[in-house]
């Protein structure tokens, strides 16, 4: 007996996502350049996710 493809595991699901963690756009502003120490972590610009 066969298992239903909607059934399956969520393993094979990878969507990207769209939203970020603030933790996650600070790694990035970090990564560009454009965060320095002692920047507040509120109201920070937008970011689209590193592919």
């Amino acid at each position: 007996m066969s298992q239903h493809s909607s059934l399956k595991g969520s393993g094979k699901i990878s969507a990207k996502r769209n939203v970020l963690k603030r933790y996650e756009r600070v790694n990035i502003l970090k990564s560009r350049g454009l965060w320095k120490d002692g920047d507040r972590g509120l109201g920070l610009r937008k970011t689209k996710p590193d592919e």
